[in-house]
This record gives C-alpha cells, sequence and structure tokens, in this order.
C-alpha cells in the first residue's frame, strides 16, 4: 500500500512538472520521442477487475490503455478504447468472470504518442472463486482420472479433493520393490495395505506401480549372493506373492518401468537384465499373469513422446509380446512435459501408435511444467495461461483417443507444493492442478476444456 501510495505522489509530480515544461515552451513536439511502457505482472485479479502497472516513461505526461478479447485488439472494450490515464497503474474493471483479456499501453506528450508496450493476457477468476471450476474431473471425464499419492496423506483436504475429483490412485512410491521387500525374506507392505485398504473403503480404483524399477531395487537385491538361478526364483516368489497379494483390489500394474536407454533404446542394463536375461520382461509378465489371470499388465515409461528411438524400441517390444501370445495388456506414457513441448500433434502421432496396437493406453503421471529454465521466481499469470493451455491439449488427445483404448489419465500429485520436480530440477515449479493453498489452478480448468 505504501509503495502504491508513493506511486501516486510521484505521478502527480511528474505529470505537474512535464505540463509546467510544456507551458513555458512554445516550441512544438516535433523530434520528441517517447519509449513505450512496460507492463508487468497482473496482479489483484477477481472475477471482474484486475490491476497492472509498469514504470514511469520519462517525458509522458498521460498513458492511453486499450483492452480487448482477442490479442489482435479487434474486439475492444468500449470504456478501454484508448483510455486515457495519468498514472503509471490502473484498475481494469467492469468485467466478465471466467474471461481472458489482453492489454497494452502508449505514453503520450502532447501530440507524440509511443509505441504499443508489450501485451498482456489476463484471465479473470470463475464464479468459484478461483481460477477453477466447480466441476469435478471424474464427473466431466468419461474415463478414469487418477492421482499419485502417499499413504500419510489420505486424510483432510487432501482426502476430501481426491474423493469428489478422482476415481483412480496410484502409489506414488511405497508399492515399489525398495518399500514392499527392503531386507532378503522380509516384506512390509504396511504403507502398500493402507492405500490400497483406504481405496477399496472408498470405491476407487488402484493401478499398481510399479513391481520392478531400476531405480527402486533395494541394495541386497543389487548385492545378492547368490547364483543367477536363485536370483530368478527370488524375483518370481517376489512378483507372484505381490500380485496375489492384490488380486482383486489392484486393477493393473506397472510391471516393468523403464526398461530402455534414452536415445539408443538399447535395453537398460539393470540388475534383472545381468542376471536373467534379456527376457527378463518376459519372465515378468508371465510371473504376473500366472499369479492373477484378470489384473491388467502395463509397460510405463518417460519420454515416450520426444525420444522416438526409444518409444520404437518399447513399441517394438509390445509387438512382439502381441505377437508371441507374451501377456500385455497397455502401455503408459509418463507425460512429464513442459509448457511449451511438446506440441499437441506430436502427442497425438504418437498416442495414435500404441492405440493401433490394440493396447491401452495410460497417460500415467501428467506434470506440466511451468518453469523449465528456471526464468521464474513465483507463477506468473501468462506461464498459468500457458500451462492451462498445454493441459486442456494433453487431455484433448487422450479424450480422443478410441474408447476400446482408454484406461486412465493420471496427475503425478496433488498440490504444486508436493511435486518431485523441485528435487529433481533443484528450483521452483509450480506443475500440478492445485496450487499450494489446496486452490485449483488454470491447469484444473485446462483439463476441464479438454473434455469439452
Amino acid at each position: 500500500m505504501k509503495n502504491r501510495l508513493f506511486k501516486f505522489l510521484l505521478g502527480i509530480l511528474t505529470v505537474t512538472s512535464t505540463l509546467l515544461v510544456a507551458c513555458g515552451d512554445d516550441d512544438s513536439d516535433d523530434g520528441a520521442e517517447l519509449s513505450a511502457p512496460e507492463i508487468g505482472t497482473p496482479t489483484e485479479i477477481t472475477q471482474n477487475s484486475f490491476f497492472i502497472d509498469w514504470p514511469f516513461v520519462e517525458g509522458a505526461e498521460a498513458y492511453l490503455i486499450d483492452v480487448a478479447t482477442d490479442d489482435e485488439f479487434n474486439d475492444l472494450l468500449t470504456s478501454y478504447d484508448a483510455l486515457r490515464n495519468g498514472f503509471s497503474e490502473i484498475t481494469v474493471t467492469g468485467l466478465e468472470a471466467s474471461t481472458t483479456y489482453f492489454v497494452r499501453v502508449q505514453a503520450v506528450l502532447r501530440d507524440v504518442v509511443s509505441d504499443y508496450s508489450n501485451v498482456v493476457s489476463v484471465t479473470t477468476l470463475s464464479e468459484g472463486g478461483n481460477s477453477g471450476s466447480d466441476t469435478f474431473l471424474k464427473n466431466a471425464a468419461d474415463f478414469p482420472v487418477g492421482m499419485a499419492v502417499r499413504s500419510n496423506r489420505l486424510t483432510g483436504q487432501h482426502e476430501q479433493i481426491l474423493l469428489d475429483e478422482y476415481d483412480q490412485i496410484t502409489s506414488e512410491y511405497e508399492m515399489k520393490m525398495n518399500i514392499m521387500y527392503p531386507s532378503e525374506g522380509n516384506f512390509d507392505f504396511t504403507s502398500a495395505d493402507a492405500t490400497v485398504d483406504w481405496a477399496i473403503d472408498n470405491g476407487l480404483e488402484v493401478h499398481g506401480h510399479a513391481l520392478i524399477w531400476h531405480n527402486a531395487t533395494p541394495s541386497w537385491v543389487e548385492n545378492f549372493s547368490g547364483t543367477d538361478e536363485e536370483f530368478e526364483d527370488m524375483i518370481e516368489d517376489y512378483i507372484k506373492t505381490v500380485v496375489t497379494r492384490y488380486k482383486g483390489k489392484v486393477k493393473s500394474w506397472d510391471v516393468v518401468n523403464e526398461a530402455f536407454e534414452d536415445n539408443t533404446g538399447a535395453l537398460r542394463n539393470s540388475v534383472f537384465r545381468q542376471r536373467m536375461g534379456d527376457d527378463y520382461i518376459e519372465k515378468c509378465y508371465n510371473w504376473v499373469r500366472e499369479a492373477d489371470s484378470e489384473v491388467l499388465i502395463f509397460y510405463n515409461d518417460y519420454s515416450m513422446v520426444i525420444d522416438a528411438v526409444k518409444r520404437r524400441a518399447a513399441i517394438n517390444l509390445m509387438k512382439d509380446f502381441i505377437d508371441r501370445g507374451v501377456p500385455v495388456d497397455g502401455f503408459g506414457f509418463q507425460m512429464h512435459i513442459s509448457y511449451d513441448f511438446p506440441g499437441k500433434d506430436l502427442i497425438a502421432s504418437t498416442a495414435k501408435e500404441v492405440t493401433d496396437l490394440g493396447l491401452l493406453l495410460h497417460f500415467s503421471e501428467l506434470d506440466v511444467r511451468a518453469n523449465p529454465n528456471n526464468d521464474l521466481v513465483a507463477l506468473t499469470n501468462q506461464r498459468a495461461l500457458d500451462q492451462q493451455i498445454k493441459v486442456r491439449e494433453v487431455v484433448e488427445v487422450y479424450n480422443a483417443i478410441p474408447e476400446e483404448s482408454k484406461f486412465a489419465l493420471t496427475i503425478w500429485g496433488m498440490r504444486d507444493d508436493e511435486t518431485w520436480l523441485v528435487d529433481f530440477w533443484g528450483h521452483p515449479d509450480w506443475p500440478l492442478l492445485y496450487d499450494s493453498d489446496f486452490n485449483t489452478k488454470k491447469a484444473h480448468t485446462g483439463f476441464l476444456e479438454g473434455l469439452d
């Protein structure tokens, strides 16, 4: 507030001094130049207003403000068509809820007008009071909508939002081998049981994630002292023990996760490949089917949209399994993407490669980085809008695949401050549908828009 008052008083002094100089000079303004204003990030956004400001332009006596509903400024608001304003800030009012507006400004000194400023866009809040919607995701979608969870967060607001928005869950990390099988001969299903039991009690489906993953392998397995045959017997026992325990409770499993190297498509040289051979994936899939004849078997990996070589290797393995009768039901695209990449057409074309095989497609770990280049210290309105558009594109692609190919679209976490990406990349980001205060973001609106 003090800063706003200071700017107000400084504006009066600036305008007054400019007018005094102008009145004392009978010469024309020929040759006078004004810099274009630079609008900052819009703030104080409500359902029908927002605030914008910009640094004072030296020599300016006033500013002309345009507000339109299109970025070409063909549809200008009547009250904001070159509106003259004496200060370098304004609260734009009289707007409609859930509407995107575009703003530009020019500086003025008598007959001299600067170039236009940068254009900023602002989306007013919805009638519900935030940038999201009162419509719940699961009610709007004709496919399951999932979220990654942790067992200690299945209470309070987390629980209420889960029950409102989602009809499927995936354990973020507590149904992986290092958690469920921490030491030889000793299983620990405490967290997994809590997660699965909560889902059953509340009528949500469970997608199991993930039985075999090189990054969640206990040290005792990495350093297994027995023979290769004993190692294989141990893995078979582990898989069958877990799958049997949750038979009829867990709908599907990511049986093997991230088995291929980036860019080359070569099989990752994990301990499982070293000890069990190149056909270890096939062995694991067969063991799952032997333990549960109904559970759905998935392969899951990252960069499937952007790494064509890696994707081709995984697709070829799936084709081979289908041809030879090795059990496989679906393919998971992790969908850890950014607000500006990949494009919608590329997502759609790669999704088609899976659905053309007759497999279920799971967009399994969706988050959309808003700060991939670490150029923000806080989520700006523009970047939130960009994120909204990207989420909408992803959902539009998924919603358009054949009905028989739809398995689920899973968001990888609830709130921005709980995302794994901050620790992984080491800088701030806001990749999810809810902010840290449990408010829906524009990304949530984008999801719903993608279903239209």
